[in-house]
């Protein structure tokens, strides 16, 4: 038995989130895939209420489970970041989630583009270091500003001295990499290849102007490269935005640090239809992983029936894949296509479904498909 969390979070987190658990009941009476499921309150109405984002013992709880299965975080009378970092980016550096799985899939009619293209781009972004660590500050008054940095992977004390002590204000932020960090993150990019039984990996960065920490990637990745006897492509960053317009078809198993990767997964996500066809995976290889829908919130129409659930469905697809019931998650992305291609989808894909309607129809070509 496998043991989830279930932690809808906010706005249209739980619309999204009961259906894909609805598609987690029918696999489960389908096959051998049994569970329980947990369900957490941790989001915007607690935080709202008691002042709590996750507690300890919450942590403890999530530690135990085998797969964490997440909505959306995010509320407008927040403010921005508050939620962020202190629910979704505590949990990927609590957990050390290194890795943040976006399959980039064409999902025809959807793609938004003139020229015709198949493409299935399995996007690797490291998740836990590069310039999304909360290390920096503002230095006011000719005042020193500390940075302390305590994780896992290493422990870091800066002191920054302003140039001048005239009163000018200076904000900064700090990207690193460690060297253990940009090796796993490595590995499990030519392994994933591997898997796809593709010969390369294209690895993207911006090594043309941050020359210590992407030159010290390219290093490592190229001696990875060897070791798997495959093929090792670079793309800078912009170049990388411009390729995904006009060849996205050439693109396989692509690794991205941190912030390039939130950007580009974006795009991605666009040419697959939108947000509402995104979904992914924090993953711990051998630890607890984390899936979700990568929309947000949207609370203006949360609890309205309007939300696409696809991409939490699909999220559900890779949790499956995740627990080892590849063929249970395929089944149920083959009935996500079968309900395109049959014309049942949701307004924003120009469709006229609700997001119940949408998850019904998808339950019941799972269901046709025994």
């Amino acid at each position: 038995m496998k043991h989830l969390a279930i932690i809808p979070g906010d706005g249209i987190g739980k619309d999204v989130t009961d259906v894909g658990m609805e598609m987690i009941d029918v696999i489960s009476e389908m096959s051998a895939f049994d569970y329980d499921a947990e369900l957490f309150g941790i989001g915007s109405e607690r935080y709202l209420r008691t002042g709590e984002l996750i507690t300890e013992e919450e942590f403890d709880d999530l530690g135990k489970k085998d797969a964490i299965y997440f909505g959306a975080i995010g509320d407008p009378r927040v403010r921005p970041g508050v939620l962020e970092q202190g629910i979704l980016l505590n949990m990927r550096a609590r957990f050390d989630q290194y890795i943040n799985l976006r399959p980039v899939t064409s999902w025809h009619p959807f793609v938004p583009l003139k020229k015709h293209f198949d493409f299935d781009i399995c996007f690797l972004r490291e998740n836990t270091e590069d310039f999304y660590m909360g290390a920096g500050g503002v230095m006011k008054n000719g005042r020193n500003a500390n940075v302390n940095i305590k994780r896992k992977l290493y422990d870091l004390s800066v002191d920054i001295v302003p140039s001048s002590s005239s009163g000018d204000e200076f904000a900064f932020e700090l990207g690193l990499l460690s060297k253990k960090g940009v090796e796993r993150f490595a590995e499990y990019a030519f392994m994933t290849a591997d898997k796809r039984n593709e010969k390369k990996v294209t690895l993207v960065d911006k090594a043309n102007v941050c020359t210590s920490i992407y030159g010290m990637q390219r290093e490592i990745f190229s001696k990875k490269a060897e070791e798997y006897g495959m093929g090792l492509e670079y793309m800078y960053v912009d170049a990388m935005a411009m390729a995904m317009i006009v060849r996205p078809d050439t693109f396989g198993t692509v690794a991205v640090p941190n912030l390039f990767g939130d950007i580009l997964t974006d795009l991605g996500a666009q040419l697959q239809g939108g947000l509402g066809m995104g979904a992914s995976g924090n993953i711990n290889p051998g630890g607890v992983s984390m899936f979700e829908p990568i929309h947000g919130s949207a609370p203006d129409i949360a609890g309205q029936n309007k939300a696409n659930p696809i991409a939490a469905v699909l999220a559900a697809k890779m949790m499956l894949d995740h627990l080892g019931y590849e063929d249970m998650g395929t089944l149920l992305q083959n009935a996500v296509r079968k309900c395109l291609d049959g014309g049942k989808y949701t307004k924003d894909l120009g469709g006229g479904l609700g997001t119940k309607e949408m998850g019904a129809e998808i339950k019941n070509a799972l269901r046709g498909m025994k």
